[in-house]
């Protein structure tokens, strides 16, 4: 049986006469990825801040790593890392003293503390800029060292609010590796971004809030199949063949140029194997078959109205 690092339920939030969260249900499994996305407003950021202990819900119940945010606040506190937009390191202070001022606030023994911020070091790829000021640090070195800090005190569930804004593509790869390798060793992942290629890349499930609601929920292949457009294209040797498969599906789109038919379904096995039986009935061979899909892209459009570059705080 799954055990879940995070359940909500019924949760609602207002300011005065103005909605933000209005009977939201979530359930995040241990060691998974979920992306929370949504448009500016939508109610992300009063989420995380719910879920972090930060603000108060007016109403619903949470649990965090199994705990009560009402009743065991502490004990959520003790339990998950919070990593925000924009990185928390002292620049002031060297990648070390910066690690070592979050181990001496976790009150962690001497030497299970200079072990731990050693172990981060290394595991960061920080050990050789260790000594050196944080403000002579890149952008992505930056937030490797933030997550680091973050990961002090070894808390199984963690908040990402847009972890990899403002860095380079490279830098944002190796972000990716860094939670995969979290989530390979049990870790909970909360994760809210403004790259919709980041959650369809990191995430066990997906959900959309608009408007205080959520509107959708689902694995991103899920929710891509929701949307109209998911179509499987066959690609031929010879126009013989491409005209025997058009002659036999009907409605199929050609594409002479390419030698291709474009066939509309839901993208499922089952349509698939029909499609793929009709083929074989009449003797035909498809070199290639590939379904194609909408994007995350289309399905945040489909489901808010609006494009997801507004998706950024």
């Amino acid at each position: 049986m799954t055990t879940s690092a995070i359940a909500v339920s019924g949760l609602r939030k207002a300011y005065r006469d103005k909605v933000v969260l209005d009977g939201v249900d979530l359930e995040v499994p241990e060691g998974t990825v979920f992306a929370l996305l949504g448009p500016n407003g939508a109610g992300k950021t009063t989420t995380v801040n719910i879920l972090t202990t930060l603000v108060r819900a007016d109403a619903g119940t949470v649990r965090v790593a199994g705990h009560d945010i009402a009743t065991q606040a502490r004990a959520v506190r003790a339990a998950i890392g919070v990593t925000g937009q924009f990185a928390a390191v002292d620049e002031l202070l060297t990648g070390r003293e910066n690690l070592q001022l979050m181990v001496d606030l976790s009150r962690l023994p001497g030497r299970d503390g200079k072990r731990v911020v050693a172990d981060l070091l290394e595991r960061f790829d920080l050990a050789t800029a260790a000594d050196k000021p944080a403000s002579t640090y890149s952008g992505g070195m930056r937030r490797k060292l933030d997550l680091a800090m973050t990961l002090v005190g070894d808390p199984r569930v963690i908040f990402l609010d847009e972890p990899t804004t403002g860095l380079d593509p490279r830098s944002r790869r190796t972000m990716w590796s860094t939670i995969r390798e979290l989530v390979a060793d049990g870790v909970t992942i909360f994760l809210t971004t403004q790259y919709l290629e980041e959650a369809d890349r990191l995430a066990n499930r997906v959900a959309v809030l608009d408007q205080g609601r959520l509107v959708a929920e689902g694995t991103p292949d899920e929710l891509k199949r929701q949307i109209p457009g998911t179509h499987v294209r066959l690609r031929f040797a010879t126009v013989a063949e491409l005209d025997a498969a058009a002659r036999v599906l009907d409605g199929a789109t050609r594409d002479d140029e390419a030698l291709a038919l474009r066939v509309s379904g839901d993208g499922g096995t089952t349509s698939l194997r029909t499609l793929l039986d009709r083929l074989d009935e009449y003797s035909i061979s498809a070199e290639e078959c590939s379904v194609q899909t909408p994007d995350l892209d289309d399905v945040f459009l489909a489901l808010t109205g609006r494009t997801p570059e507004v998706t950024a705080r």
